[in-house]
């Protein structure tokens, strides 16, 4: 009984640390960088913790993404903790595999599992524009068993190589999105933009699972890979241009996590 004292006692304490030192819009060190974390809403301070770690995009910083309310709107309701790191000069390395930032980002996680109780079965990786493209070159080269990509109108090349891969993805990209351009295929194939992971995974034929939407204004249209060698690939595309949809990322998190997807 002392000892199970003595460990909650130390878990308390290690965590009011880490809330103390880096919480929020205050960051925390990891070497001569640094990165954002922010807590769900009602957490005990004891059980385990899901992760989404969420690359943000161009000219930002963790900053916005822990108050963005398409981002830790979702993951606050949801039970997730929010971790957000900051790219050297407000971006990201994503262009070829010769990159620090990959290396980085498993520092983060590392760093977050010292301050919080995570759930290694639950780490989601994520990010918008540079960001989404930062989030796909992590799960294509990290050391971390990550278990879903989320990624929002940004990739990497489909022609390229990975040695590695989460277990599921899950990305949305607009058709006409001008500033990541939307990467259509052959005779304007618009399953194009999940390519490499289709071959990654070796699957067979799309499975369209229709229309779906949480706002009036923007429809999301579903295809899905499920019969599949390895992994599971999930498509939403729409016909808006470079933003994050409402609702998606919370949506993705309740599929995921088993939950009845609402909004928001």
């Amino acid at each position: 009984m002392m000892y199970r004292l003595l460990c909650l006692f130390l878990l308390t304490a290690t965590h009011a640390a880490a809330v103390e030192t880096c919480h929020g819009d205050t960051a925390c060190q990891v070497g001569d960088r640094s990165y954002h974390v922010l807590e769900p809403d009602g957490w005990d301070g004891e059980t385990p913790l899901p992760v989404l770690l969420h690359f943000h995009g161009w000219a930002r910083q963790g900053a916005v993404v822990v108050n963005h309310e398409r981002i830790a709107g979702a993951t606050k309701l949801r039970g997730v903790l929010l971790v957000a790191p900051n790219g050297l000069r407000k971006t990201w390395d994503f262009w070829t595999s010769d990159t620090d930032d990959v290396g980085f980002a498993d520092q983060v996680l590392a760093d977050v599992a010292l301050r919080y109780p995570i759930d290694p079965e639950r780490i989601y990786v994520s990010g918008y524009s540079y960001g989404g493209a930062m989030a796909w070159r992590f799960v294509c080269q990290s050391g971390n068993d990550t278990t879903a990509l989320l990624a929002v109108a940004g990739s990497i090349r489909q022609t390229e190589d990975c040695p590695q891969a989460p277990r599921e993805v899950r990305h949305v990209h607009g058709t006409d999105d001008t500033v990541m351009a939307f990467p259509f295929g052959p005779d304007g194939d618009t399953t194009y933009p999940v390519a490499l992971w289709r071959a990654k995974y070796d699957c067979n034929g799309a499975t369209p699972r229709g229309d779906w939407s949480v706002e009036p204004f923007l429809t999301l249209t579903r295809v899905e890979w499920t019969d599949c060698a390895n992994g599971r690939v999930t498509l939403d595309t729409h016909p808006g241009g470079h933003f994050i949809p409402h609702g998606w990322i919370g949506r993705q998190l309740d599929e995921l996590l088993g939950r009845i997807p609402t909004y928001p």
